[in-house]
């Protein structure tokens, strides 16, 4: 399917559907298919993002990952209120790269466009891109720093995992790309290697705890995960933000989509992703299944865990403590990157 295609539906489902909804006030494409061409080919492992704004300052939960007329989409609700100023848009690396271009699918006021048309005037001044890293740094610290050590295990990985993996965004930010969520390794790789600090990817590849992972070992590991994701899949019942993430219509990027990275050459750039959706299972299948089902799925996620070098509590909290030694070196680079970027207008 082309990139236009699925927009073409994704827009269809929000002038027939979201903006019908009470207190809509617009909506905007977001995420990997901002600034690709209609042309392109939207790859099987991918969906179309979508965010719908809404009135209030308690947005309804979010309806996540649905098929409409053949496209996977993926729709978010967010206040109005995180809108409330250019500055503000331009200050958050979530909200600001999505209106780096004209993005709008529906804007009823008139509101969105113009901000949009004030955010893509700025958003490369480097006043701006730094506010951005700093609110991605942030993110890792307020994150690590709220680390739970008496929640489940599932949720303890999570809690660690999530702020580590945005050590890539402070990075991608800064090259002005745009902060994947599923294939940041790889994005960050790229622009480390683009600004000739091939080097600190390494270092990343340690934090995460798979710089020594085969690709033999991470195939193994997604097989054992589509056993957990259709286990999890089949058993959830209580929504969670993610739980779309885990469905039959999202399983072809959760399992084919890690697939897809290691046999092209790409097996650690797999493993956040894969570890992600292993503890998401894992929450679901805690709230919903029996204790008989979560403990015939326990020893494949305990094994993916163990590779990456975390047998125990205590390993997680000193990893989150390597994470916060480590963000000087990836600030550093960040800054290095900024002020190597052509794109980057001086103040």
């Amino acid at each position: 399917m082309r990139v236009g295609d699925a927009r073409a539906a994704a827009a269809e489902w929000i002038l027939q559907e979201a903006s019908r909804e009470a207190g809509f006030r617009g909506a905007y494409y977001s995420g990997s298919t901002v600034g690709l061409p209609d042309e392109a080919e939207l790859p099987p492992a991918s969906d179309v993002d979508v965010v719908i704004v809404v009135a209030g300052d308690e947005p309804p939960l979010k309806l996540g990952k649905f098929i409409y007329r053949g496209t996977l989409v993926e729709a978010t609700y967010l206040s109005l209120s995180l809108f409330n100023s250019v500055e503000d848009v331009l200050s958050s690396y979530h909200l600001a790269g999505s209106f780096r271009a004209d993005t709008i699918i529906a804007d009823p006021t008139g509101y969105l466009r113009s901000l949009q048309i004030q955010v893509s005037r700025q958003f490369a001044e480097r006043k701006w891109v730094l506010r951005r890293c700093v609110n991605a740094r942030e993110k890792i610290e307020n994150g690590l720093n709220s680390f739970n050590t008496a929640a489940p295990l599932h949720d303890q990985v999570t809690s660690w995992l999530f702020p580590t993996g945005i050590t890539t965004h402070v990075l991608l930010v800064a090259a002005l790309r745009n902060p994947t969520v599923r294939l940041r390794y790889l994005a960050a790789r790229g622009v480390l290697e683009e600004y000739g600090h091939s080097g600190l990817y390494a270092e990343l590849m340690e934090l995460l705890g798979c710089a020594r992972l085969t690709p033999g070992r991470i195939e193994h590991h997604i097989t054992e995960l589509a056993r957990t994701f259709d286990a999890a899949a089949a058993a959830a019942k209580i929504p969670f933000f993610f739980s779309t993430d885990i469905t039959a219509a999202a399983r072809p990027i959760a399992i084919d989509g890690s697939r897809e990275l290691v046999r092209a050459g790409n097996h650690r750039e797999a493993v956040f992703w894969i570890a992600a959706t292993f503890a998401r299972c894992h929450k679901i299948l805690a709230a919903d299944a029996p204790w008989e089902l979560q403990h015939a799925h326990a020893p494949a996620f305990l094994a993916m865990i163990a590779d990456l070098g975390i047998h125990s509590t205590g390993d997680l909290t000193r990893r989150a403590s390597d994470v916060n030694r480590f963000l000087p070196r990836v600030w550093e680079t960040a800054e290095a990157i900024i002020s190597a970027n052509p794109d980057i207008a001086a103040e």
